[in-house]
C-alpha cells in the first residue's frame, strides 16, 4: 500500500551525509517537517542546506542508538556503510514504536522509498517495486515521465491549484460533503473557468470560481 504521510512539523533524523542521505533529505525538504542530520561530515548539497538553515546538522559519528532515547524523532532514516549498525538503529527503533527506514535494508524497514515524477509539487506519480528494486523504479521513472509530460498538462496543474483556494473556501460556506463536491466538480467543468486558465488569466479564473461560490445554493 502507498500512503503519503503528513509529515507536517514532525522530526526526522537523518544518519549519514553522503549522497543517499541527500537523497532521502531532498524527499522531505518540501514537506514542512524538522529535518535533523547526524553525520561526521556532510557532502557539498547537504551543506548547503546546512547553511540556509532548511536542516540542521549534528557533527558526531553514531556508533550506538543512545541518540534515539535522547531525542525522541517521528522517523529515522539511515544510510551508513554500516549494515550492523544500521541494523541496530532498525531494532531500536522498532522497540520505540518508530518509524525507520535503512538504505541498505529495505525488507526490514517500515517503508520504502518510490522513484517519483514529480509536477511543480502538485502532482506526484509514484512507480514502486516495493523495495525489490529500486533501480529499476528509478528506470521506469525516467520512461515514463517522458508520456506523462505529455498527458498533464499546465492547464491541470493551474486547475488544481484553484481547486485547493476553492476547497478552503468552500468549507466556510458549503454546509455539507456532498454539496462541496457538487461544487468542485461545477468548477473543472465550467467552460468559462477553463478558458481563463487556456488564456493564463488564471487570478480572473480564481475570481469566477469565487463568484460561483457566493452564488452557490
Amino acid at each position: 500500500m502507498i500512503v503519503d504521510l503528513n509529515l507536517h512539523g514532525k522530526t526526522v533524523i537523518v544518519i549519514g551525509g553522503g549522497n543517499e542521505a541527500q537523497k532521502r533529505i531532498n524527499s522531505l525538504i518540501n514537506q514542512d517537517c524538522k529535518i535533523l542530520v547526524i553525520s561526521d561530515s556532510i557532502n557539498s548539497q547537504i551543506n548547503k542546506l546546512v547553511k540556509t538553515k532548511k536542516i540542521k546538522f549534528n557533527k558526531q559519528k553514531i556508533h550506538d542508538t543512545k541518540f534515539i532515547s535522547k531525542l525522541k524523532p517521528n522517523i529515522i532514516i539511515t544510510t551508513t556503510n554500516d549494515k550492523n549498525l544500521n541494523q541496530k538503529i532498525i531494532n531500536s527503533a522498532k522497540r520505540s514504536k518508530i518509524i525507520v527506514y535503512s538504505s541498505d535494508n529495505p525488507e526490514d524497514s517500515d517503508f520504502s522509498n518510490p522513484a517519483i515524477i514529480d509536477f511543480e509539487q502538485i502532482i506526484q506519480i509514484a512507480i514502486f517495486t516495493g523495495g525489490r528494486s529500486p533501480a529499476m523504479s528509478k528506470k521506469i521513472r525516467i520512461q515514463s515521465e517522458k508520456i506523462f509530460k505529455k498527458i498533464i498538462t499546465k492547464q491541470d496543474i493551474a486547475q488544481i491549484k484553484i481547486q485547493m483556494i476553492a476547497r478552503k473556501l468552500a468549507k466556510e460556506s458549503i454546509p455539507t460533503q456532498t454539496q462541496r463536491s457538487e461544487y468542485l466538480r461545477s468548477i473543472i467543468s465550467n467552460n468559462e473557468i477553463e478558458q481563463l486558465i487556456k488564456d493564463g488569466q488564471l487570478k480572473k479564473a480564481e475570481k469566477r470560481a469565487i463568484t460561483i461560490l457566493r452564488n452557490w445554493k
